[in-house]
């Protein structure tokens, strides 16, 4: 009888050792679980924080404002004079920039008509020519619109179209 008691002692135990590794390893995927999450935590105020213009920028709908009408310039080539016609249209994401450019349109014209008016025939004859003075272009808008609203918010200028002459 000591043998069957021993036996039932020791059948009786190993559910006890399974079932208290079982309880170990649950409470250590739970712990693992609360580590994992306050770690996600801890790392999410910062991702958050760091990309809250870019996201707050992207949420906010882009509004186009074509300068009509289009720009007519004439410029001088080596032995003749040439016409430049552009068409513009800047992109914000800010309505108050749109307020501005259009209470500024007088002053943003004549620095387009100055800056187009400038240009030499072979400097926009290719592309790379086109994109610097497309640069050129939303730096002098932007200057216009950071002296009005304090912020430079216009964030692309296009050319709608573009004929050489």
């Amino acid at each position: 009888m000591a043998n069957a008691e021993s036996v039932q002692e020791a059948e009786s135990a190993a559910p006890k050792k399974k079932g208290g590794k079982g309880l170990l390893m649950v409470l250590g995927v739970v712990v693992l679980v609360l580590l994992a999450g306050g770690g996600y935590l801890l790392i999410q105020p910062r991702t958050a924080h760091a990309g809250t213009g870019a996201a707050a920028q992207a949420a906010k709908p882009e509004l186009y404002l074509p300068l009509d009408p289009a720009f007519v310039v004439n410029f001088q080539d080596q032995d003749s004079t040439r016409y430049l016609q552009v068409g513009v249209t800047v992109m914000t994401h800010d309505q108050n920039a749109v307020q501005a450019m259009k209470d500024s349109d007088p002053v943003i014209r004549n620095a387009l008509v100055m800056l187009f008016s400038s240009q030499t025939y072979a400097g926009l004859s290719d592309t790379a020519g086109k994109k610097k003075l497309q640069a050129q272009a939303l730096d002098a808008v932007r200057k216009i619109v950071s002296d009005k609203t304090g912020k430079p918010d216009v964030d692309a200028l296009y050319f709608t179209s573009f004929v050489m002459q």
